[in-house]
């Protein structure tokens, strides 16, 4: 039996192209695995940008609430008290909303009036655990 060239080798002319089932399973399974491994360090990288943000927020409020008694020779009363001649506005706590800021009031013996102590610093109102176990709540500038 001769063949024609054209035609090829008939043989290879019924096998057909693709992927078996293992071939996609192996893939698959890759694929999981490499989620698997970059899913927890994505979280973790959102948490260390909520915290650097957290840090950069509280050392900004008690910069400020420092320059409003230096100028003004008294404390600010309320957060509100820095907007606008200060900040521009109350940046959030690390639970997302400016709200839940705590503040501390001035010691009367060392307050710039003893009479009408205000906020000396302020933390975070969050309960939660930082990354590193550390309760939010406990930060300082």
């Amino acid at each position: 039996m001769k063949f024609s060239s054209k035609a090829g080798h008939p043989k290879l002319r019924n096998i057909k192209r693709g992927f078996t089932l293992i071939e996609m399973v192996v893939v698959i399974s890759l694929i999981l695995v490499l989620i698997a491994i970059a899913l927890p360090m994505y979280n973790q990288s959102i948490v260390r940008a909520k915290e650097a943000k957290l840090h950069q927020n509280l050392t900004t409020l008690n910069k400020v609430i420092q320059e409003y008694s230096l100028d003004k020779k008294h404390a600010p009363q309320s957060l509100e008290d820095l907007v606008p001649g200060y900040i521009k506005f109350i940046p959030d706590d690390i639970t997302g909303t400016p709200t839940t800021w705590q503040t501390e009031a001035e010691d009367p013996e060392n307050a710039w009036d003893p009479n009408n102590t205000g906020i000396a610093s302020v933390h975070s109102g969050s309960n939660e655990l930082s990354s590193d176990g550390t309760a939010y709540s406990s930060w300082t500038h």
